[in-house]
């Protein structure tokens, strides 16, 4: 983790408010919570397998499909310290854009509050950029799978199967296009170095600040979110990132539908409860409006919809070969206009 002074934020800090603020699971006797963990890990080896099968995927090194992520079972905290790894990893660039200690605390206070807002939410996340071995970390949130399941009243396997084959599908498209990473990786910095470099972006975070203000002080809804902070280059970049994003996020919901009920009985079920529970998110009020507003919480739930929507015309048009043409270079990723115009991407990549 990047601890250094020039970093931006004090990640160490970050994860230690993030694992005092996060809310508590749900209560489970010890017998629960270990059948539990050995479940999810079960889940997630059997649903590369079946991933592997639906997508059409393998990894390009020919590593087998269940051994192309390593898979943790991680509680709240453990996963808001992943993810401070993961942005320690990815802000390289903002290096030395808030050097002094009470600046990266400050920062550390706000990334840890957002981060403890997070683990509530997360069931599973798949991670390509922190790994050492070459395999990326599966990371599945157990208390927040057993609260889902008992929220939304669905078959605990059959759940627990469902939301290992989402991450799972993600571990095999890094594994098949391992450009992959470094392609988001490179596009990322290159975002955050113009940020840094962008004199008159300091003084519209407070902006940010402010918007939370007034939601917790039950002010109207008027505040800005990330997009209203890019320029119109920045903004170039972030939509391309994107475009991107909704093709990984909707190719895996795709995926973790089409298992069928052979091997998830109650997968339509689910899906109607989580798509019902998806909505209800996107209409909240209040305070979770508006941090859903400024985290981008509701352009990740388009994407899911817009993606899962390219990944189905393009099959249909192309058939699933074609499909995977887009695992082939960074040139045959969907631009942000061929996500919603699918057959832009058939006519540029399959002429």
């Amino acid at each position: 983790m990047d601890t250094t002074p020039e970093g931006p934020v004090d990640w160490e800090l970050a994860t230690r408010i993030a694992g005092r603020l996060a809310a508590p699971g749900p209560v489970a006797d010890r017998a629960e919570l270990t059948a539990l963990v050995e479940e999810l890990r079960d889940a997630a080896a059997r649903a590369a397998v079946h991933a592997s099968a639906i997508t059409g995927l393998a990894a390009a090194d020919g590593t087998a499909p269940e051994q192309v992520s390593t898979v943790l079972v991680v509680d709240r905290p453990r996963w808001a310290q992943a993810n401070a790894e993961v942005f320690a990893a990815m802000t390289g660039p903002l290096a030395g854009a808030a050097p002094s200690a009470a600046a990266r605390s400050a920062a550390a206070v706000q990334v840890g509050s957002v981060l403890a807002l997070l683990a509530g939410k997360v069931l599973g996340q798949f991670d390509p950029f922190t790994s050492t071995d070459g395999r990326g970390r599966l990371l599945l949130v157990a208390p927040n799978v057993l609260h889902h399941e008992r929220r939304l009243k669905v078959d605990p396997s059959d759940f627990r199967l469902w939301v290992a084959l989402h991450e799972q599908t993600h571990a095999l498209q890094f594994a098949a296009a391992p450009w992959l990473a470094d392609h988001l990786r490179t596009r990322a910095a290159e975002l955050l170095t113009d940020l840094a470099a962008d004199k008159a972006l300091v003084p519209r975070v407070g902006e940010l600040l402010q918007a939370v203000a007034r939601a917790v002080t039950g002010g109207a809804d008027d505040g800005v979110g990330v997009l209203d902070l890019l320029s119109a280059r920045q903004r170039v970049v972030f939509e391309e990132v994107g475009a991107v994003m909704a093709l990984l996020e909707g190719h895996a919901d795709v995926a973790m539908d089409e298992v069928g009920p052979r091997v998830v009985p109650s997968v339509r079920k689910i899906r109607k409860a989580f798509e019902a529970r998806r909505d209800a998110a996107s209409r909240s009020r209040g305070v979770d409006r508006v941090l859903r507003r400024l985290l981008g919480l509701d352009t990740k739930l388009a994407q899911y919809r817009d993606g899962a929507a390219f990944v189905r015309a393009v099959r249909k048009d192309v058939g699933l070969e074609g499909l995977n043409a887009v695992w082939s270079s960074a040139d045959h990723l969907p631009l942000p206009e061929e996500i919603v115009d699918p057959s832009a991407w058939v006519r540029r990549v399959h002429g």
